[in-house]
């Protein structure tokens, strides 16, 4: 069963420059699996499964309350972990904080509220999910030649809705796109 989405597109040459730190990183962090670098995003709602009419309705209204957002540039800003310190479930990269990001989000996740989605109540915490399931003999320790991570800049001028397949790799789909002014 397919689940569904809205992110924040991260363009396709900082995608490249991130595949190649991954890699990098890969033999120091043995994670069980590592985002293929054409799923790198920034989810603002997860909607998980839609009825179609509760998806179209979300769609159109996401249109709606962003079609006057203009385009702004954003900064990979460093590595984290979600889940237990020395086990992480989720390593991920950061993004600049940014004002811009906060209310697009809020216009996206308020459109699929009204369109009927119950959604995350957590605080919004912007990330680029890198790897999944910490599997290394001794606990998770961050080292410092990951810090590489944080001059990457791009503009985001995308927001996208994308369909997961998890029998395919990249694994999510882009069912509609919105350009930012």
């Amino acid at each position: 069963m397919s689940h569904y989405f809205f992110a924040a597109k991260i363009p396709s040459d900082t995608k490249v420059k991130m595949k190649e730190e991954m890699e990098k990183l890969k033999a120091s962090y043995p994670f069980r699996r590592w985002v293929h670098h054409e799923d790198l995003h920034i989810t603002l709602a997860f909607l998980g499964h839609a009825p179609e009419d509760k998806l179209e309705e979300a769609k159109a209204l996401v249109k709606e309350s962003i079609q006057d957002f203009e385009a702004f540039n954003m900064s990979v800003a460093g590595l984290g972990t979600f889940g237990r310190k020395d086990q992480p479930r989720i390593f991920w990269a950061g993004v600049s904080k940014s004002d811009e990001l906060s209310i697009l989000r809020d216009r996206v996740f308020q459109a699929c509220e009204k369109a009927g989605f119950p959604l995350e109540t957590r605080p919004f915490s912007p990330h680029i999910t890198l790897a999944r399931n910490w599997e290394g003999k001794a606990p998770f320790q961050k080292q410092e030649e990951t810090l590489s991570f944080n001059n990457y800049e791009f503009l985001l001028d995308e927001v996208v809705l994308y369909r997961t397949n998890m029998a395919k790799n990249p694994k999510y789909e882009a069912v509609e796109i919105y350009h930012l002014k």
